[in-house]
C-alpha cells in the first residue's frame, strides 16, 4: 500500500486520510463492483472502511445490512489481516420508517444499541469494530439538508446517559474479549457533540468520543462554525461525508444531457428524499456555486474531484 496520508484518529488507531465509504454497496454497486472498489481503494493506500447496519441507500428491507456484509466478505475472501483495515460503522437512530430494523428503529437505547452492535459483528464476520458510530441523535436536530431548529419538535427521546452506560459496557469488553474499540457521533449539532462529551466524563477511564461525522463540502460548510470550534477545543476529528456532494461537484449533473443514467441522484430519482432534500439539482444556488468551483479547477489544471477532495485533505 502506498500513497495516501495518514494520521491518528486515536492511540493505536492509525488511519489514512481518505476513508471509504460502502453506503452504496448492494444497491448501486453489485458484489463485483464493490469488491473492486475496495480493492482499487486498499491498494492505494486507504486502510479506512465506514459503513452502517441500515445501508445501503435507497433503503429497502430486501437490501437492508448489505454493504456491511459485502465489506466482510472483502476481508474475507481476500484474506486480508483484520489488523491492516480500520473498520468504522454505524447504529442507525430513530426513524419510523425502517420497520425492519428493530421496529423503525423506535428508539435508541441501550437494548438497541447491543443489539445492533452484535449484527454487525455477525453480518461483517468480525470480533470487533474499530469504531462504533451513533448515525443520528435520538432526538430532533436538523438534518439531511435541514438547517434551521424549530422547538416545536422535539419529542421525548432517551438519555445520552443510558446511550453512553451501553456503549462504555461495549468498549470495556473490547479491552478484553472484543466488540467496539472506540466510539464516533454522526450528524450531530453543537450542542449534541459538547453534551455527549459531558457525559462521557464520567468514564473517562476508557470512553472518549474521537470522532464526528457529518456532511462537509464545498457546497455545505456549516461545520465551519460553531461546530469547528468544538471540534478543535475538544480534539475531535472530523470525519467529512459527502466531499464530493453526492458527485454533484464531479459537474456530471450539470453536463450535456444531465450527466449517466446510473449516476446516483438519477438512478434513484424519486428514490432518494435525504439525498434529494439536501441537494436538489433544479437549485440554481447549487448549479451556480457548482460552475463556479468547475471555473476554478480549470482555471488551475485540476480535476474537479482533486479540487473537492483536497478541500478535505487539507482542512
Amino acid at each position: 500500500m502506498c500513497g495516501v496520508p495518514l494520521f491518528n484518529l486515536a492511540p493505536n488507531l492509525t488511519v489514512s486520510r481518505l476513508c471509504l465509504g460502502t453506503m452504496t454497496f448492494g444497491e448501486q454497486n453489485t458484489p463485483g463492483e464493490s469488491f473492486r472498489l475496495l480493492d482499487q481503494a486498499f491498494h492505494a493506500g486507504i486502510n479506512f472502511f465506514d459503513s452502517a447496519e441500515m445501508y445501503p441507500v435507497p433503503q429497502r428491507r430486501r437490501t437492508c445490512g448489505r454493504s456491511e456484509e459485502y465489506l466482510g466478505r472483502w476481508i474475507a475472501h481476500r484474506n486480508i489481516p483484520r489488523d491492516s483495515v480500520v473498520i468504522a460503522t454505524k447504529v442507525a437512530g430513530p426513524s419510523g420508517q425502517m420497520t425492519w430494523i428493530r421496529g423503525g428503529p423506535k428508539c435508541l437505547d441501550a437494548a438497541n444499541i447491543i443489539e445492533a452492535i452484535d449484527c454487525s459483528l455477525l453480518r461483517m464476520r468480525m470480533d470487533y469494530i474499530d469504531l462504533y458510530q451513533i448515525h443520528w441523535p435520538d432526538r430532533y436536530v436538523p438534518m439531511f439538508g435541514e438547517t434551521e431548529y424549530d422547538p416545536v419538535r422535539q419529542y421525548a427521546s432517551v438519555g445520552i446517559d443510558e446511550q453512553l452506560e451501553a456503549l462504555s459496557t461495549a468498549v470495556k469488553a473490547g479491552k478484553a474479549s472484543g466488540i467496539i474499540r472506540y466510539i464516533g457521533l454522526s450528524n450531530e449539532t453543537p450542542y449534541g457533540l459538547m453534551k455527549f462529551i459531558q457525559v462521557a466524563e464520567k468514564y473517562a477511564s476508557h470512553l472518549k468520543i474521537v470522532s464526528l461525522q457529518n456532511s462537509y463540502s464545498l457546497l455545505c460548510r456549516t461545520f465551519d462554525s460553531a461546530m469547528a470550534e468544538c471540534c478543535h477545543q475538544e480534539s475531535i476529528s472530523l470525519l467529512a461525508y459527502s466531499p464530493l456532494a453526492m458527485g454533484i461537484l464531479s459537474g456530471k449533473y450539470f453536463s450535456p444531457g444531465g450527466g449517466p443514467t446510473d449516476a446516483r441522484l438519477n438512478l434513484f430519482k424519486g428514490k432518494y428524499s435525504e439525498g434529494e432534500s439536501r441537494y436538489n439539482l433544479s437549485s440554481k444556488i447549487i448549479e451556480a456555486a457548482t460552475m463556479e468551483y468547475l471555473n476554478i479547477a480549470k482555471t488551475y489544471g485540476l480535476h474537479p474531484v482533486t479540487l473537492a477532495i483536497g478541500l478535505i485533505i487539507l482542512s
